[in-house]
């Protein structure tokens, strides 16, 4: 367990390093192309930071207004309250707020920036169809997202995703507004048409590699709440049994977009956009994932 756990983490650490050189590649090559020069690279990390910056701050509470979940207590879910306050505690954590979502679909999910400023959300299907073992392994996975600041790097994968895509865009309109022949005529005979050709091929590329990482990273960190859920209940079946109740549930989540289906614990949309769809999802077969929960 200790293995996978080390390994899923400088596994996520290369991949957003690779990432990151992929935002500064992808704007070095706008700048190049559009005629900005190195101001390019500049726009394309102004932009990662100013997402970044209002996603740092912002983010949670956009996700939960998205989601329509309410905070609740000791007074109206004491239940909830008291075993994500236990399992704070035992992580070393400090509790965080409780919400749930009036949805009979079974699923969680957790955001914030740091585990000072950290949510945990449940929906109503989880706390009706879960057995004890099973909420405590549901909720010891998100609070793991939270301990392993999973919530503020899935923020950022988000922001550099986005950065990319916006960059490519930017390429392809300006190579269609003969910005890409200007910079074939001033870049001087073959070596000029040849940086069009490459430029061309990384703007509709770059995009497509990035869900890829995002889709990597995403798994990766799913596999790292896996084992670290399981090891601060000292219990992997309820977290596996939990796992197999979800994703054989009929109930569709009603509140999931594509814009919030990662945060969760089993991807709510999973029965949406066919095989083509499913290998682009962001989390791991939950065959693979129970399978390894159960060899813990």
């Amino acid at each position: 367990m200790y293995d996978q756990i080390s390994s899923n983490k400088f596994r996520s650490g290369v991949l957003i390093v690779v990432f990151m050189s992929l935002v500064a590649l992808v704007g070095w090559v706008f700048g190049r192309f559009t005629g900005f020069g190195n101001w390019g690279l500049a726009i394309a990390l102004a932009i990662a930071l100013v997402m970044a910056w209002s996603s740092y701050w912002y983010s949670d509470k956009l996700v939960l207004a998205i989601s329509h979940a309410r905070p609740v207590g000791k007074e109206t879910e004491p239940y909830i309250v008291n075993t994500v306050e236990g399992l704070a505690i035992a992580a070393g954590l400090p509790v965080p707020a409780a919400y749930v979502i009036d949805d009979p679909a079974p699923n969680a999910f957790a955001t914030g920036r740091d585990p000072e400023h950290a949510a945990i959300a449940v929906t109503t299907g989880l706390i009706q169809k879960m057995d004890r073992l099973e909420l405590e392994g549901v909720i010891a996975h998100e609070l793991s997202h939270v301990k392993n600041y999973d919530t503020l790097v899935s923020t950022l994968v988000v922001v550099l995703a986005g950065t990319i895509a916006l960059l490519s865009d930017w390429m392809l309109r300006s190579f269609w507004w003969g910005g890409g022949r200007r910079r074939s005529n001033d870049g001087g005979g073959e070596f000029g048409a040849v940086f069009v050709v490459a430029g061309l091929v990384l703007a509709i590329l770059a995009p497509l590699v990035a869900v890829l990482i995002q889709m990597a990273i995403s798994r990766k960190r799913e596999y790292l709440a896996d084992a670290n859920g399981a090891l601060l209940t000292r219990y992997p079946p309820g977290l596996a049994s939990a796992l197999r109740k979800i994703t054989n549930d009929p109930s569709p989540l009603r509140v999931a977009n594509k814009a919030t289906a990662a945060l969760y614990i089993e991807n709510p949309l999973r029965d949406h956009g066919g095989r083509i769809n499913a290998l682009f999802d962001t989390h791991p077969p939950i065959e693979e994932r129970i399978k390894r929960l159960e060899a813990m």
